[in-house]
């Protein structure tokens, strides 16, 4: 499994129009309803350009309201390492607490870097550690694109956004709608309670008990880390992508 990795280059490219909050209040004019689908296209095929060779990754979800001296930032932190060890790219959702974290341990141990960040009225800033940085006006634009590149996914501690993530992921897992990719939730205090509405669910039939071992809770960094490395390295040969150039992609 090899990555070339280029001396790090900030690149921060915004792909999209000042964000709209009107597309989801119901029927618009063709012309509206027109336009609308155009720039979703736009946003996925510029998404695909900036994306297509930065390399297996493995995308790490999770609050970005943690501060530098929180245990669970540390511990994306070493994450990033660990995945750079690991020869992968680290994916996130660009912004600051854990996707920072995850970023700069990247960053820092001559790993690649790349956020996917998303329009908010708040919350949402650019973190620096990161050699790409995508902005999208769309959720699910985004999410389908953090999914898409990765080999694995972490999801630490977060709010309504990382349950968002984290619940499509598994569904998708779930209905083999994508490989059945390692999951690690992180923080066994922290998730206590998921977990047991998970365990609930699988003992009311609404899914299978088998589904609960679509995920790996842990507390240690060195378990997730390893659950992903031998189930990667057991079902998965990483090729480079071949340098076809039609849609001008960057690198």
């Amino acid at each position: 499994m090899e990555q070339q990795i280029k001396s790090p280059k900030k690149k921060v490219e915004p792909i999209i129009p000042p964000k709209e909050h009107v597309y989801l209040d119901g029927p618009k004019s063709r012309g509206y309803e027109l336009e609308f689908a155009w720039r979703v296209f736009w946003e996925f095929i510029m998404g695909f350009r900036n994306l297509h060779f930065v390399g297996p990754c493995i995308t790490v979800f999770g609050s970005a309201r943690f501060k530098e001296d929180n245990k669970y930032y540390e511990c994306a932190r070493e994450f990033g390492k660990r995945i750079a060890g690991l020869g992968f790219t680290t994916l996130t959702g660009g912004g600051p607490g854990i996707m920072e974290a995850a970023n700069r341990g990247a960053y820092e141990n001559d790993g690649l870097s790349i956020g996917c960040n998303i329009q908010l009225p708040f919350e949402q800033v650019g973190n620096k550690y990161v050699h790409k940085s995508l902005t999208f006006e769309h959720f699910f634009i985004r999410k389908t694109l953090l999914i898409k590149y990765s080999y694995a996914f972490i999801i630490m501690p977060g709010g309504f956004g990382t349950m968002d993530e984290f619940f499509e992921t598994l569904t998708l897992i779930q209905t083999k709608t994508i490989t059945t990719f390692p999951i690690v939730i992180f923080g066994k205090e922290y998730y206590k309670e998921l977990m047991e509405a998970m365990e609930d669910m699988a003992l009311k039939g609404t899914i299978s008990k088998e589904d609960m071992n679509l995920v790996l809770l842990t507390d240690d960094v060195n378990e997730a880390m390893d659950h992903i490395r031998k189930y990667i390295t057991t079902n998965y040969k990483v090729r480079p992508r071949k340098r076809l150039w039609w849609l001008l992609e960057k690198r």
